[in-house]
């Protein structure tokens, strides 16, 4: 799967994350939720940049 892609996906599976955290009063899931989102974007920039790369070897 494209790192884009995946880190979109790993931003939503967050967001619900930290929302059942939220509602179940569990600091714990709540925080790794955040966590996880963090990680999606960072997944998501990474399949940019890589996007990027491959759009910039295929110009020359």
């Amino acid at each position: 799967m494209d790192d884009k892609i995946e880190g979109k996906w790993d931003q939503a599976k967050g967001k619900v994350k930290e929302e059942a955290g939220k509602l179940g009063g569990d600091k714990s899931t709540e925080i790794g939720g955040k966590i996880d989102q963090g990680k999606g974007k960072v997944k998501e920039g990474l399949g940019e940049l890589k996007e990027e790369l491959r759009e910039e070897r295929a110009d020359r």
